[in-house]
């Protein structure tokens, strides 16, 4: 199956160095910008968050605001 045959936004699992596409679709959404990534651009992502980022300045600033949250634990 072509996962980019869909042209909707794919259900993806997050694990340390991989992914695994539940629902083939042509995207998924960066949790900071909400931009669309395209599965074969997908490089950033939190497995423990299961959340996916555009890019690495995303990926920081998700990292900086999860580093901060439990700062205050």
């Amino acid at each position: 199956m072509n996962f980019f045959e869909n042209k909707g936004e794919a259900v993806v699992k997050f694990f340390s160095g991989d992914f695994q596409v539940i629902r083939p679709g042509a995207y998924v959404k960066c949790a900071i910008s909400g931009a669309h990534i395209p599965l074969d651009h997908l490089q950033y992502w939190d497995a423990d968050k299961q959340e996916a980022y555009a890019s690495f300045e995303e990926s920081a600033k998700a990292l900086s605001i999860k580093l901060h949250s439990s700062d205050k634990k």
